[in-house]
């Protein structure tokens, strides 16, 4: 096969994403040691290089420039004597704190080790940090390891480090079973309780993991910000929803968090079914002021079922996160990074200020691969939106309920779901109109949609796996009128060349 040939059929597999990253063949799962050095973003991620379900997970490795295109690199860690390499979290130690740098800089990565105790099967999970003197293309264990154990704690991962200028040491936050413990430490290597955070707050269905701990300014005031406490609970048999994140707002001074709102509330980040163990990028520079995050497309209730073959697993796309009041209180917006603008191609303004009153295919595109920008003024329909993906037989919908003011995402006529049987499911969020306006951004790929309703007031992500035949794009409205203000559609070039 010609040089020609093999680029043609790259990525191009049943199902392959074509702007949202996946490793070239086996599996994947949670990001890890999302860190931004000498111009690069580093992603790593849980990594099985052997088959294309979960086992002896490694820290798979690429870099981007620009949050779009992505380079595969060399795996970064490998199993070893103490155990597998689960998730964690990279920095940057500017000022040499761990003596690995002579005086310099460099990439420390921050991971648990996961294994068993000797002479038992009892769980052991253990932090250990790693460090690379070449940007990130290799790494040295610390001869030290492990920096941080608990023998009394079987579920004790996924650290995520940070440097607290206020207090002016590092900070971990640490998923403690159906806590977050956090930590401090002067050098990434001698480690102490501050305290522990979760009991009686929030959702406690599954196990707690992949916590994050950052700032953000509130309606872009930095004078009134607040810190977010994300924290993905893990896949439970009595939870259809599967695994999922939630989020906690409220202050932190370095040792102890503080939820500001009641215990028993529960704010998703995502209203879809595949956005999971997300976390956000350490050390952007300061001249972008950005928060950014990415996660794990996929969820724990069927994560090894999916029906792709070469490889399993892909990411979300990058999305900026903010912080706005509303009526409900503050909470947690995301909007995809502006860097994926770069991928349109020619767009297409579909429709202006024309009233909509039956179904009608508006749009056919060559490829599911594409991003689309509505906004609706209400009038008496009672639900209106769009069918994707659509043919005979297989459509995903994405709608909204005028009466309940909620968002919907349908997907149990989506394509194959056979895999599992909570699949083929509908969810929704609430959803209140702007101005009487509902704004949605969606992107469609050959296996997801995401949508950001209302400039990323409510963010839903979901695997979907329809026919490659089923591309129309239909716009519908139930039992009245929706007047669309503007309907423009940008096809998406893909990142793998």
């Amino acid at each position: 096969m010609t040089q020609t040939q093999i680029k043609d059929v790259y990525y191009t597999e049943t199902y392959r994403p074509q702007f949202h990253y996946s490793p070239e063949a086996n599996w994947l799962n949670d990001p890890n040691g999302m860190v931004y050095y000498n111009g690069e973003y580093h992603l790593f991620y849980q990594y099985h290089p052997n088959g294309t379900t979960w086992g002896p997970m490694h820290w798979g490795h690429a870099v981007s420039s620009d949050l779009v295109s992505w380079e595969h690199l060399p795996i970064a860690l490998k199993p070893d004597s103490i155990g597998a390499i689960f998730s964690g979290s990279a920095v940057v130690d500017w000022q040499d704190a761990t003596g690995f740098f002579n005086g310099g800089s460099g990439l420390v990565a921050i991971f648990t080790h996961a294994g068993t105790y000797p002479d038992s099967d009892r769980s052991k999970q253990v932090q250990s940090i790693a460090y690379s003197k070449d940007d990130g293309r290799t790494w040295k264990l610390h001869e030290g390891n492990p920096v941080l154990s608990d023998e009394s704690k079987p579920d004790f991962r996924d650290p995520k480090v940070f440097w607290h200028t206020e207090t002016n040491r590092w900070v971990m936050v640490l998923a403690t079973g159906q806590t977050i413990s956090i930590y401090t430490s002067p050098d990434l290597k001698e480690w102490t309780f501050a305290s522990e955070f979760g009991e009686n707050q929030g959702f406690h269905e599954g196990v707690w993991e992949c916590p994050d701990l950052f700032q953000l300014p509130v309606d872009g005031d930095e004078s009134a910000s607040k810190w977010v406490l994300l924290v993905s609970v893990g896949d439970n048999a009595d939870f259809v929803e599967g695994s999922r994140t939630q989020y906690f707002i409220g202050e932190f001074d370095g040792t102890t968090f503080r939820n500001e709102n009641s215990e028993d509330t529960t704010l998703w980040l995502d209203y879809g079914r595949d956005n999971y163990a997300g976390v956000s990028w350490s050390d952007i520079p300061q001249s972008d002021s950005r928060r950014m995050y990415i996660g794990w497309m996929s969820n724990w209730k069927y994560a090894n079922l999916t029906p792709s073959e070469k490889w399993r697993g892909a990411m979300t796309l990058p999305r900026t996160l903010s912080l706005a009041s509303g009526k409900r209180g503050i909470r947690l917006i995301q909007s995809p990074v502006e860097e994926l603008k770069a991928l349109r191609s020619q767009s297409i303004l579909l429709k202006e200020n024309e009233v909509i009153e039956k179904k009608e295919v508006v749009y056919t595109p060559d490829t599911n691969s594409y991003e689309l920008e509505a906004e609706f003024q209400l009038g008496d329909a009672s639900s209106f939106g769009f069918s994707l993906c659509t043919s005979s037989n297989e459509k995903t919908i994405v709608g909204y309920d005028v009466k309940s003011e909620k968002l919907f995402l349908d997907r149990t006529a989506s394509g194959q779901s056979d895999f599992h049987q909570d699949f083929a499911a509908k969810h929704n969020a609430v959803l209140s109109p702007k101005h009487g306006k509902v704004k949605l951004q969606i992107f469609v790929d050959w296996s997801s949609v995401e949508v950001f309703a209302n400039d990323g007031e409510v963010a839903m992500t979901d695997l979907i796996f329809p026919d490659r035949d089923s591309r129309a794009i239909e716009l519908f409205a139930k039992n009245g009128q929706v007047e669309l203000v503007s309907l423009t559609v940008h096809p998406l070039k893909k990142i793998w060349t």
